[in-house]
């Protein structure tokens, strides 16, 4: 997790020094709040355990900073899979505009329930996420993301959990 969490702060930090930020003139243009709908497959890479996975995320619009990362935002989400397992969390995304690409890294510590899926190993349980998306309707972006979800070695045992979702963001 540690190696996880170092790449991701290193990509904040990359992103932040080589990619503009919103001007004044972008930030008039944001929506108030947004949603991210997606789907995929948690723990794609666990034959014993993959499972589809649904979830939902929220974006207020309206706290959203600039920084040295940045644009930053918090956001807000709950994903559940076939198999009962559940995940609610909070935390924070980076904004990064690449003309038509959006490039959207997260940090979003919750926390997870079993249920018949995956043992973690413990509740509390951190996701790291990288998302791809594209502008393609007006106030909306269908995109890619990648995510990987652990619990920092909190509990005795820490397998881990790696998921790819597609996305679709709507701004209101």
């Amino acid at each position: 997790m540690k190696q996880v969490l170092k790449i991701t702060l290193n990509l904040f930090f990359l992103f932040s020094l080589i990619v503009p930020s919103y001007s004044e003139e972008k930030k008039e243009d944001i929506n108030e709040h947004s949603l991210n709908f997606y789907t995929g497959m948690f723990d794609y890479s666990d034959n014993g355990q993959k499972a589809a996975l649904f979830g939902f995320q929220h974006e207020n619009e309206n706290l959203v900073r600039e920084s040295f990362l940045g644009t930053i935002s918090p956001v807000t989400g709950f994903m559940f899979t076939e198999n009962n397992a559940a995940y609610g969390y909070t935390g924070i995304q980076a904004f990064y505009n690449l003309g038509q690409l959006n490039f959207t890294p997260s940090f979003t510590p919750g926390i997870y329930s079993q249920g018949d899926g995956k043992d973690l190993g413990h509740a509390i349980e951190f996701k790291t996420e990288l998302q791809f998306s594209l502008d393609v309707f007006s106030n909306s972006e269908l995109g890619f993301s990648y995510n990987h979800i652990s619990n920092a070695s909190l509990g005795e045992k820490n397998p881990g959990a790696n998921s790819y979702m597609f996305n679709f963001v709507k701004q209101f």
